[in-house]
């Protein structure tokens, strides 16, 4: 009898173990999907894209230590290091826990040279090979985190204001933000600067959007997905050899009705139909 009961035990305790196992799954499921929703964030240099990046990941936090433990992250008045770039998502974030993501008005990204965050990932999930120049070294300005957004109205250059903030405060002066000299036409006797960011240069590190003197950035880092519009196949550039590689696939749709039985010239010589 005593036995029987101890086996009754041990499948009911087994029983509530699967189901608990099952549940948390069911939820932790739910969570990852939710997450996975947020597309507001930015990921290290050299992430893949986010979808492949969080099934890559494993969470082991070595590029947040490598960025903080960096030799040129010391505090030079205390010689202790300062706030790491990288956070790792924790309970109550809208990220996936554990990942590691950066807020550009906090830390942004400094864009060291040895990328140090970058060779410690051991699973592939900060792409090192993307981050290569043509000389086979590690590039910092390889790396697309982001695209910096300007919004004009809120940026006081447009205003007619002299504010060169985050053209000073990007590291690749004059080539990722760029000054455009515009007549002030409301005044004709003075001119714009204005700060003009170039897609194709810009690393989206952030330090623009940190250096912007508004109570609100005027100029802001999105993720790429966000920040950029698509053309699709549609449109090519017709001078564009790269352009035109891109849509190298596209196949051409023609539609015919029974207007278009008939050629140009028939139309031309016929009266008007309605």
């Amino acid at each position: 009898m005593k036995h029987s009961d101890n086996r009754r035990n041990f499948m009911a305790t087994t029983l509530q173990s699967v189901g608990l196992a099952a549940l948390g799954g069911m939820l932790w499921s739910g969570y990852t999907d939710s997450v996975k929703a947020s597309p507001l964030v930015l990921r290290p240099p050299g992430a893949l894209p986010e979808k492949d990046f969080l099934a890559a990941c494993i969470k082991c936090g070595l590029c947040a230590e490598a960025c903080v433990n960096r030799e040129t992250n010391i505090d030079r008045d205390t010689g202790k290091p300062r706030p790491g770039t990288l956070q790792m998502a924790k309970g109550g974030d809208s990220l996936l826990i554990g990942t590691p993501y950066f807020v550009p008005t906090e830390v942004p990204c400094y864009m060291c040279e040895d990328i140090p965050c970058v060779p410690v990932c051991p699973s592939g999930a900060l792409d090192m090979p993307s981050l290569l120049n043509e000389k086979k070294e590690l590039d910092i300005n390889k790396a697309s985190m982001g695209l910096a957004v300007l919004h004009k109205e809120s940026c006081i250059a447009f205003w007619g204001i002299q504010c060169d903030a985050c053209y000073r405060a990007c590291p690749l002066l004059d080539v990722a933000i760029t000054l455009e000299y515009v007549k002030n036409e409301r005044t004709g006797k003075h001119a714009f600067l204005l700060p003009i960011v170039q897609d194709h240069a810009c690393t989206g590190c952030g330090l623009c959007e940190q250096a912007c003197v508004t109570e609100e950035p005027a100029i802001f880092v999105l993720p790429n997905d966000i920040a950029k519009g698509k053309a699709g196949d549609h449109y090519v550039k017709g001078w564009d050899k790269k352009d035109q590689e891109r849509v190298k696939d596209a196949q051409g749709l023609e539609t015919k009705t029974k207007r278009s039985e008939k050629t140009s010239a028939d139309y031309l010589n016929a009266e008007v139909e309605y």
